[in-house]
């Protein structure tokens, strides 16, 4: 116990007191100390089934031991980049990417996380194009650094630390008019997420993002598809855009892509949106990104996706959850408003926003740890591992619905 409040007090003297106190108020005074597959054990060998899945990153669960081995490898021969000689496992991995990206994708720069990538994907699309301006979603997450925090459409994040950068306008997620009246000769890229995320897991109707692509092609102008949560087998395929065949110019990724073990991201490209920076390849680098660790942790996260089947184990073990969730919403209509998603993304919908953190506190009291979306609190989102089994799922439903059960005896006290 002493340990657990050692670390509680340091977070309030060297890291963030309110980040402290939220941590209490919902029941999480626990400090982690180890995991493996979809099971978080604290300090106290208290386990937590992961169903929050590191916000998406945690694709093969935790430690998966192939991954695991591969990073062990390039820690015992070369885990860092020199920068001057060749790089092989970045090599190996770039390619990989352009293999199971859709369409003609092929050119990649590795950086260390989504916001990274989003900066990327911002910079050369400008470079590509010669215009100024972007189009994105209300209510999307692109990340909290400059540029991908003025593509984010959630003023709470934006407002402090305005005036942003220039030329963004946000449309209506899902309406492809309001889309068409924003762009102009200027727009250099349209960015979306294939799912939004943050803004409360909103998958949009069948055909909006053909419809996108086809007026972006219609103006010329570039579609970046940031797929830093729904990538690497989150949706039950590899990208959010395989599910309408759609090839975006530029492409996203992060979270799931090391595996859980290594931090890396990347933006990914045709041959004619790369022409800038085959130019001057200097434009944008970055000292730690594309590393031999990272790398080889996101080479041998493709391989176990495709030894162990995960894209269909996702998608059918997505399905059975979110059946599962559904019919708990049926019987307790006064707290689920809707519940959503595709493959392992799943979003909760309630009624009411207080309900969340009530609801976060019996899960955890059950030893299942969930959360709610950023951009919308009354949304808690369900992102577990894709290897997760059916019988642990299971185990989620039933403390699901009796959490359930008793948000809904309180609400109806109101």
């Amino acid at each position: 116990m002493m340990f657990v409040e050692e670390t509680i007090e340091k977070y309030e003297k060297y890291l963030n007191p309110s980040v402290a106190r939220l941590f209490r108020f919902m029941g999480l005074a626990s400090v982690e100390a180890k995991a493996e597959g979809w099971i978080i054990t604290d300090s106290d060998g208290r386990e937590f089934i992961d169903c929050l899945g590191g916000y998406g990153m945690f694709c093969l669960g935790h430690r998966h031991p192939k991954v695991v081995e591969a990073v062990k490898g390039a820690l015992d021969t070369i885990p860092m980049c020199g920068e001057i000689l060749f790089n092989r496992p970045m090599a190996d991995l770039a390619e990989r990417l352009a293999e199971i990206t859709p369409g003609n994708l092929q050119y990649s720069f590795f950086v260390n996380s989504g916001t990274e990538a989003v900066e990327g994907a911002l910079k050369i699309a400008r470079l590509a194009t010669g215009r100024k301006k972007y189009i994105a979603a209300q209510n999307a997450f692109h990340g909290k650094t400059y540029g991908s925090l003025t593509a984010t459409g959630r003023d709470l994040f934006r407002k402090p630390f305005e005036p942003l950068l220039q030329n963004f306008t946000h449309v209506e997620f899902g309406n492809i008019a309001s889309l068409e009246v924003a762009m102009d000769t200027d727009t250099a890229a349209v960015i979306l997420e294939p799912i939004q995320g943050e803004g409360g897991i909103i998958v949009p109707t069948d055909g909006y993002l053909t419809a996108v692509r086809a007026l972006c092609d219609k103006y010329g102008v570039l579609l970046i598809a940031d797929e830093v949560q729904t990538g690497i087998g989150r949706t039950g395929k590899w990208f959010g855009v395989d599910h309408e065949g759609v090839t975006p110019d530029i492409m996203a990724l992060a979270k799931a892509l090391g595996g859980g073990i290594m931090p890396i991201g990347s933006f990914t490209a045709t041959p004619e949106v790369w022409a800038g920076l085959i130019e001057s390849p200097f434009l944008h680098t970055s000292t730690f990104g594309g590393n031999q660790m990272a790398c080889v942790a996101g080479l041998a996260t493709l391989k176990v996706i495709e030894e162990e089947d995960l894209l269909n184990r996702g998608a059918v073990s997505g399905a059975y959850l979110k059946k599962g969730l559904e019919e708990i919403q049926k019987d307790y209509p006064l707290v689920i408003k809707e519940v959503r998603g595709r493959g392992m993304m799943i979003g909760i919908e309630l009624t009411k926003e207080g309900a969340g953190g009530m609801l976060m506190s019996l899960m955890i009291d059950s030893n299942i740890l969930i959360a709610y979306t950023l951009n919308n609190p009354k949304v808690i989102r369900m992102e577990p591992s894709l290897i997760m089994p059916i019988e642990v799922i299971d185990q989620v439903l039933e403390a699901f619905r009796k959490a359930i059960q008793q948000t809904n005896a309180v609400i109806e006290e109101l």
